[in-house]
């Protein structure tokens, strides 16, 4: 019998300590042996279909495949499934809502990502695209790191005000009018938008900041200009893949200008950042293993607990 968990169930299934684990494990564990591939397709409309292939993670007997559907204007503006696979024979164990398994890898990857380069003084965040993937990024810096005071920054000016009242228990927060002012107020910076040009330049943000750029998964979305990108030190989850899908390939950049892979600084084989002063930049693009990190832990709960509907497709 396969597993269907929707939205409602993986909320009840996951929590934040153990996702960031299973993705700090998986930055360690995933095989080189395999590529990761996502395959991108415009489509008629105004959308993009983007399917991701195969996530695998050393001793998790499975395998994902995510199919995604993109449309920006919707809303949600991602829908699709992941397909969490046996890897002895091909079983197909659950199916999964990818926009919940999305949002909580991406943000708390990043989150991983985040911490690990800002300074450990830094606690003062502005967000940029205050959506889905920037919520779990700060529920995962959150649960890293104390969070003192928070600038937030969105097209929807409802938005902004909702996110800022969610998080802003505890801490300073503000909401600021445009990216560059949100940036110039805070040493982390999260961009989580779906922008086609730069936010942010060289002289937006200070000496010894951290920006994490998630919007630029794709070819032609960019949230940082290609000078801010070559004055930084760029890491990445993969290289190959940032060339060819993200933030390097879009700005002009080789692979020769990223720093390292940060599944190379979590082993210790990579210092990360350098100097208090330098800027460091982690643009990620998402990686096929961390969807079946995060599928795991859900199906292996869900199992458990008896959550989610069941359904035999051979009948």
């Amino acid at each position: 019998m396969t597993v269907l968990l929707s939205r409602s169930d993986l909320i009840s299934l996951l929590d934040v300590d153990t996702c960031i684990q299973g993705l700090r494990n998986g930055f360690l564990e995933a095989p080189a042996v395999v590529d990761a591939q996502r395959v991108r397709s415009g489509l008629p409309g105004p959308g993009t279909a983007t399917v991701l292939i195969p996530g695998l993670v050393t001793n998790i007997p499975a395998y994902t495949v995510k199919t995604n559907a993109k449309f920006p204007a919707a809303r949600p503006a991602l829908r699709g499934v992941v397909c969490l696979h046996d890897a002895a024979n091909g079983e197909l164990l659950a199916v999964l809502d990818s926009a919940t398994v999305t949002a909580w890898r991406t943000g708390l990857a990043a989150a991983i990502g985040t911490d690990v380069l800002a300074r450990a003084s830094a606690g003062s965040l502005a967000v940029i695209g205050a959506g889905a993937q920037a919520e779990l990024v700060l529920r995962g810096l959150t649960a890293l790191r104390p969070i003192h005071r928070l600038v937030v920054c969105d097209l929807d000016p409802v938005r902004a005000r909702s996110f800022a009242e969610r998080h802003g228990t505890g801490r300073l927060v503000e909401i600021a009018a445009d990216a560059r002012t949100a940036a110039r107020e805070a040493d982390i910076v999260i961009l989580a938008t779906w922008s086609r040009d730069p936010l942010l330049d060289v002289g937006d943000v200070d000496p010894g900041t951290h920006i994490t750029s998630l919007g630029a998964d794709e070819p032609g979305k960019a949230e940082l200009s290609a000078e801010l990108l070559r004055s930084a030190h760029i890491v990445v989850d993969d290289t190959r893949l940032a060339v060819s899908s993200g933030a390097l390939g879009t700005a002009g950049l080789c692979e020769a200008d990223a720093a390292g892979e940060l599944g190379e600084i979590l082993a210790g084989r990579d210092a990360g950042r350098t100097s208090e002063a330098e800027v460091t930049v982690y643009t990620p693009v998402g990686l096929p293993w961390q969807d079946l990190a995060l599928s795991w832990i859900a199906y292996q709960r869900a199992v458990q607990t008896d959550v989610g509907q069941r359904f035999d497709f051979l009948t």
